[in-house]
């Protein structure tokens, strides 16, 4: 089997790495390093355990992106940073994080390992746009994030997801038929389900309402009985009796923030990714 690309979530990584190692863990100066201590293990795991051919560690440019603010203001709203600037989306970082973050990428170039990152983008966008260039190696996505599990994938060439939401010893690969047997949509658009699913529900955690009184295994037999989110909406405005008449009401009051919704949920496939180094493993 041809080795994979590894697209790291770079702040995906660390932040939990922070958040499950002990802030007692400190340079000789006293700084913080338990972030930096809990990254460079999961690389060094990853290495190890996945031998990718090539890795990038992704970046957000922005975190916040504005055309996805534009289209939907509550959009991460909830995660700026109290004392940002005016006109400055600030994440809310705690500082002992904030410090080891200079760190991390120093350590990453100083191993020879890739960065890569958009203006204007988030992380999310760059591994999409990296995931669908990407036509010679199969794809590993690491994060702990499931917003990415829409980019699995069966051609043209596998894109899996490496799930490490609790931890890199319990982590769970997910490609499509895993994503459709978890949750219960089509194998054959696994990855384009999920991400119809996420707009129906919503997701608090990134500001996005959903359709009130839709929760995930309504959105899911929606999507699989409709096929796609247009022909869910479709059905709906034709007054399809195989659509539910309160989840037809919802659907049709919902109209608004369904038209910005892809937009805002789906990664992009395009963005204007650069590179501090060329991509094989050293």
């Amino acid at each position: 089997m041809t080795a994979p690309l590894a697209l790291l979530d770079a702040a995906s990584l660390y932040f939990r790495s922070f958040f499950a190692l002990p802030d007692s863990m400190r340079a000789p100066d006293g700084t913080p390093v338990n972030a930096v201590r809990g990254f460079a293990d999961t690389v060094a795991r990853i290495l190890t355990d996945r031998r990718p051919a090539r890795l990038v560690a992704c970046l957000d440019a922005d975190w916040r992106p504005q055309f996805r603010v534009d289209l939907l203001p509550s959009y991460k709203a909830h995660r700026v940073a109290e004392e940002a600037e005016a006109g400055v989306d600030a994440e809310e970082v705690p500082d002992a994080l904030g410090q080891q973050v200079p760190v991390i990428l120093e350590l990453l170039e100083a191993v020879g390992l890739a960065t890569a990152e958009a203006a204007g983008y988030e992380a999310d966008d760059v591994i999409g746009t990296l995931t669908a260039r990407e036509v010679t190696n199969p794809v590993e996505v690491i994060t702990g994030d499931r917003d990415l599990f829409q980019l699995v994938r069966s051609a043209p060439t596998p894109a899996s997801v490496i799930y490490v939401g609790k931890g890199w010893a319990k982590a769970e690969v997910l490609g499509p038929a895993e994503i459709a047997q978890r949750y219960a949509v089509p194998v054959e658009r696994a990855g384009e389900s999920y991400a119809e699913m996420s707009m129906l529900r919503g997701d608090p955690s990134d500001g996005l309402p959903g359709v009130a009184g839709i929760g995930e295994k309504t959105a899911a037999k929606l999507i699989t009985r409709f096929g796609t989110l247009d022909g869910l909406l479709e059905a709906a405005r034709a007054e399809d009796p195989d659509v539910p008449k309160r989840a037809r009401t919802q659907l049709l009051a919902a109209t608004e923030y369904l038209a910005v919704a892809p937009t805002v949920v789906r990664v992009a496939a395009d963005a204007p990714v650069t590179f501090t180094r060329p991509d094989p493993v050293p």
